[in-house]
């Protein structure tokens, strides 16, 4: 298939890409969220927030997640949607073979000096999933872990800031809503226990 010719098409196969990649997972909340849900919200976030945001930069974000989570690979990628929308994939794609811990460790470090686009689809993803933790916290997770997962998420998009306002202003947003989640359970947790 050649590549896409316009941004339409290139945005239209990106979402069908990903949708089928993605196809029956859901996400860690209680409300299982198709996990495609994700993918279009990080998109829409960059599209909505970060003035003269390629089609490039929205399709690497609808595409972010299809190699870590999927069968989906960094040469089908570049061979269907462009060298410089696989390379920021590659970016954001964590090496699943490593222990969480380590996987976590090795992000907040990668985005010390990841690119400009690679970092504004990673700020972009923690205020997804901050948000959908502060709304849907993942079904059996003690507070402290929801506690833990909240501040490594501001660990790394520590390194995505200074790069667009709106979009980090959205970020504090979904910080602040999934630190006070996290606190309830916390206080929760110690009033039950």
């Amino acid at each position: 298939m050649p590549r896409p010719a316009s941004d339409t098409v290139l945005l239209a196969r990106a979402f069908d890409y990903a949708s089928a990649h993605h196809s029956g997972q859901t996400r860690k909340g209680f409300a299982g969220a198709p996990y495609v849900d994700h993918v279009a919200e990080v998109a829409a976030l960059l599209a909505e927030n970060v003035e003269g945001v390629g089609a490039e930069v929205v399709a690497a974000a609808l595409l972010h997640d299809t190699v870590e989570k999927s069968q989906a690979s960094l040469a089908e990628i570049a061979e269907l949607f462009g060298e410089r929308v696989a390379g920021w994939v590659g970016e954001l794609t964590d090496d699943e073979s490593l222990p969480e811990e380590e996987r976590r460790r090795r992000q907040v470090e990668a985005f010390k000096t990841a690119s400009r686009p690679a970092r504004l689809v990673k700020l972009a993803d923690k205020t997804s999933n901050l948000a959908e933790v502060a709304a849907s916290p993942p079904e059996g997770w003690a507070a402290q872990e929801l506690a833990d997962y909240v501040e490594w998420g501001a660990d790394v998009a520590a390194h995505c800031r200074g790069l667009d306002e709106r979009l980090e202003a959205r970020f504090e947003e979904a910080l602040k809503a999934a630190r006070e989640t996290a606190d309830r359970l916390g206080t929760k947790a110690a009033r039950s226990g």
